[in-house]
């Protein structure tokens, strides 16, 4: 686990929040995953338990949800029936997805015109704070296509 995410375990274990064993080694594991890796609860249990990682899928969801809570994790939807959750990367750029809605391909993409949209639209707004955005693009693969 990273020095800063260590760091900031700490500081929530002293606000009270319970950091567990299993927590730690979620983090750890989306820590080594490749970028732009992006895994169900179910495939990420199963890749846990490929690595003798023993987590019940309940503790592996109360997790997720921790991570996400705290920004550790992304949570994102592809407009299936489950989400999908992603390392969050605090200084890398924001990035999007454009999903295969046959396939499933998932394929990332960078657009610094889309943060600046963002922020004139939170400012228009009242001045609302952005803690996360996503932008998703829905169609078909160019393999999907062809079919």
């Amino acid at each position: 686990m990273t020095g800063q995410a260590k760091e900031k375990f700490n500081r929530l274990r002293k606000e009270g929040y319970r950091i567990t064993p299993q927590r730690e080694q979620l983090l750890a594991f989306f820590q080594e995953l490749p970028e732009g890796e992006h895994l169900s609860a179910e495939e990420l249990h199963k890749k846990l338990s490929g690595k003798g990682i023993k987590i019940s899928l309940a503790t592996l969801y109360r997790g997720l949800k921790f991570l996400v809570q705290n920004g550790f994790v992304r949570e994102l939807d592809f407009g299936e029936y489950h989400k999908h959750y992603e390392l969050s990367s605090p200084g890398k750029k924001q990035h999007h997805h454009m999903v295969c809605v046959s396939c499933g391909l998932t394929v990332e993409f960078k657009d610094k015109n889309l943060h600046k949209h963002a922020d004139k639209i939170a400012g228009e707004r009242g001045n609302f704070l952005i803690t996360d955005y996503q932008f998703k693009i829905f169609g078909l693969c160019q393999n999907c296509r062809r079919r």
